[in-house]
């Protein structure tokens, strides 16, 4: 069974000139979970898991793999597989030709090329070449090519894009089994909603620097509450927050006060003698809270 490893960013930083891609960025993954590495595009995450993987020399830090950088790995393609967003192949070639130049590069043999084309579901579509498949079938063959020398550690950049329904709801499943082997998933993506339903961790990074870090279920707790009120008279509603000293914006269904409980906001209206249309809790969902972290917040 494959062993996963560590991965670690630390301090990692990367200039090109006067623009910052990424900005003293220090993190780890662990072995046998799923981490989504998220932020808006342009965020740097193709950058960073780039120099992850050697591609771009940092200009300060580090990011390694069990404490060897990429480079320093003995048995790379067994040790770590890669799939990156850009990843291109020879338009034609077969699936399995373009596969089995690697496999004989690493000393593997052709029948791991089959074994991992019918793992991603292109075992039919071995023979075809590579330059009519769709983007989804491109994505199940990076898929495959990042699990040809049976890593224990998975780097995939956005491997969702171009997925059918089905598609994405075979990888959300797969990725969960390789992290159940014990293996070390690292997924990036610029929209939650494509991987909360696969990720146990999520490290979210925003103008190249972290603004977020700990398991999924901690976005919940991160957005201040806040609660929604109204009234047929909203100015008067309004004189009674601001003198409360609670703070308020004006939103399509009511008033978003900055207060902890409803109950505090219906006792300054009732105190004021303000008829009340609307109060409740805000409910605030993963995908508020990741899109507030990164500055795309909604209205209410």
């Amino acid at each position: 069974m494959p062993t996963g490893a560590v991965i670690e960013f630390s301090s990692i930083t990367k200039r090109f000139g006067a623009a910052t891609a990424v900005n003293d960025l220090s993190f780890t993954v662990e072995p046998g979970r799923v981490t989504g590495f998220l932020g808006p595009n342009g965020a740097g995450k193709t950058t960073s898991l780039r120099m992850l993987l050697g591609l771009v020399t940092p200009t300060r830090g580090t990011a390694t793999f069990g404490g060897l950088a990429y480079r320093d790995l003995p048995h790379p393609l067994q040790t770590v597989g890669a799939a990156l967003e850009a990843a291109s192949f020879h338009p034609g070639r077969t699936a399995r030709s373009h596969l089995n130049v690697y496999a004989i590069a690493a000393g593997l043999t052709r029948t791991r090329v089959m074994e991992v084309l019918t793992l991603v579901g292109l075992g039919e579509h071995a023979g075809q070449r590579v330059g009519g498949y769709s983007l989804g079938m491109r994505q199940r063959l990076g898929l495959a090519y990042a699990l040809l020398g049976d890593p224990g550690v998975l780097v995939l950049d956005e491997p969702i894009n171009g997925l059918d329904p089905e598609g994405i709801k075979w990888i959300r499943g797969f990725l969960r089994q390789l992290a159940a082997e014990g293996r070390t998933v690292l997924v990036s993506s610029h929209l939650l909603s494509e991987v909360q339903q696969s990720v146990d961790d999520v490290v979210i990074i925003a103008r190249g620097e972290l603004v977020h870090l700990g398991p999924l279920s901690s976005l919940d707790t991160d957005t201040a509450p806040q609660v929604v009120v109204d009234s047929p008279n909203r100015e008067a509603l309004s004189s009674a927050l601001a003198a409360a000293g609670i703070s308020f914006v004006a939103g399509r269904t009511g008033l978003l006060a900055a207060a902890p409980d409803p109950g505090q906001v219906g006792h300054v209206a009732f105190a004021a003698g303000v008829e009340l249309s609307v109060l409740h809790r805000q409910k605030v969902g993963l995908e508020e809270s990741f899109l507030a972290l990164v500055g795309g917040g909604r209205s209410l």
